[in-house]
């Protein structure tokens, strides 16, 4: 389980292994992790597992076999010592290996075991203690969303928590966020922490050309003026008072962002280019809110969550679809490609006048449950012996894009869902050896008609049986 940071860190309370001449204390963290991995269906060819969106798997399942070392992860954790008493300063820089493949001469047959390293956070932050019951802090940098990334659930397969698209929505943004933190104290030592955070606004909506994504990545949110919103609201407090359980949370977040497709004059059809001498633009926007929760106990772990909104893509959410174009009561259509080829704008005429199809978010929700049982305890194993580090954990996860949203796309999935469980055990404090088993399933937006080919054939669900070995040395 992941708890959510509400206490302001100690100042001096980081145990450095390296200090530097400037007086900053740096503290490494990571881990090794080796992955067996068996998919019965995975007809994208990842090592890791998405929504079963292509529309024709081939003959069979198009089930494969990986071995995956690229999950390493490396960070550090800093702190700076300010004069003032009532200040601390910290930073955090972590990533891993799951970057893109090399494509260069001396690595190119190996490609596929010469992945990049690529950045997951870089944050600096400042807290400051204002009276004994409350603190603030701002944050600068690139860290996990305040919105949809407060609960993550326990699972092997950890590159996105189970898999893109199936209930455990989250995401990592360079941002500034703002916080309160007040201490209300009590027998349950209950505490809140609400937070306001301006952040790139980002939509998934990828260029077309590959060299202009590997310049700027993505460019329609960017292109809104304005950044995105987000805000969450956390109550802390004890649930158990058993030694060694950490506090329960409930965590209520929203957010909105805004992105602009634009059509430059030379892109505008022949035919209305008349009426747009200029090129166009058009917007849409994504909303979201979410409820989430972690309830640990000495004897189970609940931690779920639930969102809805629009737009969720950058989210991995609704079924990794962003917007659409509405082209209700347009004839004479024709089609323009936006500045950076990302989307498809609609030109037509509406009663006779020249219009653009105006595009809408696709709306969707999701969440998941899990159940954490620490074995060992419920066991009374000895807490110094080898048989001291087993847990299990079972989970459900769906995610869904609105029906009639999800069928302009044509022969795709509409809703995604996961059943696994996860059996670790841990040797000692720095070796895991776990085991994933997943039943992952896709149902198509149609029941009829336009139908993904699984296996060959029309079928309205599929399905990926997932198995995942794994051996993780932490430091």
């Amino acid at each position: 389980m992941r708890l959510l940071q509400v206490d302001p860190p100690k100042r001096e309370g980081l145990i450095p292994d390296i200090r530097l001449s400037s007086g900053a204390r740096i503290k490494l963290y990571g881990f090794f992790k080796t992955s067996i991995i068996h998919d019965s269906s995975s007809p994208q060819g990842n090592d890791f597992p998405l929504p079963l969106l292509s529309a024709d798997t081939g003959p069979n399942n198009s089930p494969e076999f990986h071995i995956r070392a690229r999950g390493f992860r490396l960070g550090a954790n800093f702190e700076w010592l300010d004069p003032a008493p009532n200040m601390v300063i910290t930073g955090r820089l972590e990533f891993d290996f799951e970057g893109d493949f090399t494509r260069v001469n001396n690595r190119n047959i190996s490609s596929v075991r010469s992945s990049q390293p690529s950045i997951r956070l870089a944050w600096a932050r400042i807290d400051r203690r204002f009276t004994e019951r409350t603190t603030g802090f701002v944050l600068f940098g690139q860290d996990y969303t305040p919105f949809l990334s407060s609960t993550q659930p326990t699972t092997v397969e950890n590159a996105n928590f189970g898999g893109f698209g199936y209930g455990a929505a989250y995401e990592r943004a360079p941002q500034v966020r703002f916080g309160l933190n007040y201490n209300a104290g009590g027998s349950r030592s209950l505490k809140f922490q609400p937070e306001f955070a301006i952040v790139l606004p980002a939509f998934g909506d990828l260029p077309a050309n590959v060299a202009d994504q590997l310049g700027f990545g993505e460019r329609q949110g960017a292109d809104s003026q304005q950044p995105e919103i987000e805000g969450r609201f956390v109550t802390q407090w004890q649930l158990d008072r058993a030694s060694g359980v950490v506090p329960a949370q409930f965590i209520i977040s929203f957010e909105h962002a805004r992105r602009r497709a634009i059509v430059t004059a030379a892109n505008v059809p022949a035919a209305f280019r008349a009426a747009f001498p200029s090129g166009v633009e058009v917007d849409s926007t994504s909303n979201g809110v979410s409820a989430e929760i972690q309830l640990p106990t000495h004897f189970v772990t609940i931690i779920s969550k639930y969102y809805t909104g629009s737009d969720l893509r950058f989210f991995f959410a609704g079924q990794l679809l962003s917007n659409f174009n509405d082209t209700a009561g347009l004839t004479g259509q024709a089609t323009a490609s936006s500045i950076d080829g990302a989307s498809t704008v609609v030109f037509g005429l509406l009663n006779g006048v020249p219009t653009v199809a105006p595009q809408r978010p696709v709306r969707g929700q999701g969440g998941f449950l899990q159940l954490g049982f620490p074995l060992s305890r419920i066991f009374d194993a000895n807490p110094t012996g080898r048989n001291a580090g087993w847990a299990a954990y079972v989970y459900y996860g769906y995610d869904q894009a609105t029906a009639r949203d999800a069928r302009r796309f044509g022969a795709r999935g509409s809703r995604s869902d996961l059943f696994s469980g996860n059996l670790q055990y841990k040797l000692n404090s720095f070796i895991t050896f776990a085991y994933e088993q997943g039943l992952y399933r896709t149902r198509a937006a149609n029941r009829a008609g336009a139908l993904p080919l699984f296996r060959g054939v029309p079928s309205y669900t599929t399905h990926d049986l997932r198995s995942e070995l794994a051996a993780i040395f932490t430091f």
